[in-house]
């Protein structure tokens, strides 16, 4: 099934609920890259405070994280990126993690 159109695509079930946000999470993540590393440090410094201390960075993360998994646009963007990594896949046969690694200098 070779499809011209990315939209006349099939996807599974598994795909859009869970492949899909999977990407979503990933993604949201880089977006919300100061949010994460404000949060990891706080509880770095924190140890078994972190429950009380970063609060206000826990929030401030998952109200970033929020605003991406609620938007329709990403999740489209999402998705259109995981058919283009679908089709590459079964043109070539490699993963997408497999393809941005670098080869080997000599084989």
């Amino acid at each position: 099934m070779e499809a011209t159109n990315m939209e006349e695509i099939q996807l599974r079930h598994v795909e859009t609920d869970v492949l899909i946000p999977k990407m979503m999470r990933e993604r949201a993540k880089e977006r919300c890259v100061e949010r994460v590393e404000a949060f990891n440090h706080c509880c770095k410094e924190s140890g078994f405070l972190m429950a009380f201390k970063c609060r206000e960075q826990n929030s401030a993360l998952k109200e970033c994280l929020t605003i991406h998994y609620r938007d329709p646009a990403f999740f489209e963007e999402c998705k259109q990126q995981y058919i283009r990594e679908k089709l590459e896949f079964e043109r070539t046969g490699i993963p997408a993690k497999n393809r941005k690694q670098k080869l080997p200098a000599s084989m």
